[in-house]
């Protein structure tokens, strides 16, 4: 059965961008980026939102024919361009990009079928609303946080409040040159909440 793999970079402090989406303190490396493409090259489908999906759309279908990009960022851009994309999307209003189809929402045995299909993993990008929801739904199976050497203070939240906390398990930690650790999860269950 396939996995769902939500994947995000993140500060110390948990915060996946600053309050006005700023990304400028991300650490882009090379073995950043050869755990992105493995990632990708093992994955069947991306699971995107509609403004994830509308980024990607305008930049990897490009990026994966410019010869001015090198070699390995052509690549990546290649093979994300070729993935199935799942967009989540109750507008429907979605921008054009092959190997494209929409859900209208989170449904957990539609979800399941997916699960069930062949090929690689669902990786999930950015996508905030469509992470919460699938983790609400306790529907994620492996947690890929890159955890980047910087605390924002403040910023967007991977998770939000509301629901209670879920236990997870420590799969592998690997730390890489420039001070980013790649740590995998696995949700275990929740923990009891005091009544």
């Amino acid at each position: 059965m396939r996995k769902i793999v939500v994947s995000m970079w993140t500060s110390l402090d948990g915060f996946v961008a600053g309050p006005d989406d700023e990304m400028d303190w991300l650490l882009v490396e090379d073995q950043l980026q050869r755990y992105e493409r493995d990632l990708v090259d093992d994955a069947g489908s991306l699971m995107l939102g509609r403004i994830t999906h509308s980024d990607f759309a305008s930049y990897w279908p490009l990026a994966a024919q410019n010869p001015d990009e090198p070699d390995d960022v052509r690549g990546y851009a290649q093979r994300v361009d070729a993935l199935e994309k799942i967009v989540v999307s109750a507008s429907g209003n979605i921008a054009t990009w092959k190997n494209t189809r929409r859900l209208t929402h989170l449904d957990p045995d539609e979800i399941t079928e997916l699960k069930r299909g062949s090929g690689g993993d669902i990786v999930v990008y950015g996508s905030l609303a469509v992470i919460r929801s699938l983790a609400d739904l306790r529907l994620i199976d492996e947690i890929h946080l890159l955890v980047h050497p910087v605390y924002l203070r403040r910023g967007k939240a991977l998770f939000g409040g509301g629901q209670p906390p879920v236990r997870l398990e420590l799969v592998s930690a690997e730390p890489f040159a420039s001070g980013v650790v790649l740590m995998k999860y696995h949700p275990i269950d929740d923990i009891p909440t005091a009544s």
